[in-house]
């Protein structure tokens, strides 16, 4: 497998308004990618995590990551950022629980 970066989620919501936060990451210098189902685009849907996506961030960059998610969370989104009340965290694994 590769060496790079291990990637940890700092926001889940629905695909635009992750390409949104992705895009304010990335403003501020931070790297990030977003992970997501492809049935969350073709059916329009997020509901109990089908069709949800996330932003994923390297590691050590994550706690910078939850800070500016944190700052813009109050600029008209639902979504809660990871690690705040209502959001994941990104120490939880992934998978079926």
């Amino acid at each position: 497998m590769g060496s790079g970066p291990r990637l940890v989620a700092v926001y889940r919501g629905n695909y635009l308004q992750a390409q949104i936060v992705k895009g304010h990451l990335e403003s501020e210098g931070v790297p990030a990618l977003l992970q997501y189902e492809g049935a969350g685009l073709l059916y329009g849907v997020t509901v109990d995590g089908l069709g949800e996506a996330r932003v994923m961030v390297p590691e050590d960059l994550a706690a910078e990551a939850q800070s500016i998610v944190a700052d813009r969370s109050g600029e008209g989104t639902d979504e809660a950022p990871e690690g705040a009340p209502g959001g994941g965290s990104e120490t939880e694994p992934e998978g079926p629980g």
